[in-house]
């Protein structure tokens, strides 16, 4: 079995911590509503390059992103499916799942589950997310609703 050199051990370890990051933000912003993480995971000159319809692209967007999220989906969860890292770079598939019970891109409460799949790109520097994008079906999302 090869011996494991520092400098490996050192990838895996930033590796790791950076999808724990990520995995921080999700569980405690996103599904428990703890908007202060924000500040703490979010550099300062935080830039979202896809932000959500009206959402301004910086940490107060994220925020109140949070925020209008879990007032749409009254019993949001929140599934990580898949996590990479590559370099600084954290890429998370996952699964918005709950209960349309506020208004959502302009559709009010209907009531129905809903499940939303989304993947996002986080760009890290020195512990903090930097950069982030977006992908995800918002016709499904309306299609859900209707």
């Amino acid at each position: 079995m090869p011996v494991e050199t520092s400098i490996e051990a050192s990838i895996e370890s930033r590796t790791e911590w950076n999808k724990a990051i990520i995995r921080r933000l999700v569980e405690e912003g996103q599904v428990k509503g703890n908007v202060d993480i924000v500040d703490e995971l979010l550099a300062p000159d935080f830039v979202d390059h896809s932000p959500f319809p009206g959402v301004p692209p910086t940490r107060e967007g994220v925020k109140g992103l949070f925020l209008y999220l879990r007032a749409a989906f009254t019993d949001l969860v929140v599934r990580i499916d898949e996590q990479v890292c590559e370099g600084e770079k954290v890429f998370t598939r996952k699964t918005f799942l709950g209960t349309h019970g506020g208004e959502f891109m302009g559709i009010p409460a209907t009531g129905r589950p809903v499940s939303i799949e989304v993947i996002d790109i986080m760009a890290l520097r020195d512990g903090k997310v930097v950069e982030h994008r977006v992908v995800f079906d918002r016709l499904g999302i309306q299609q859900q609703l209707m």
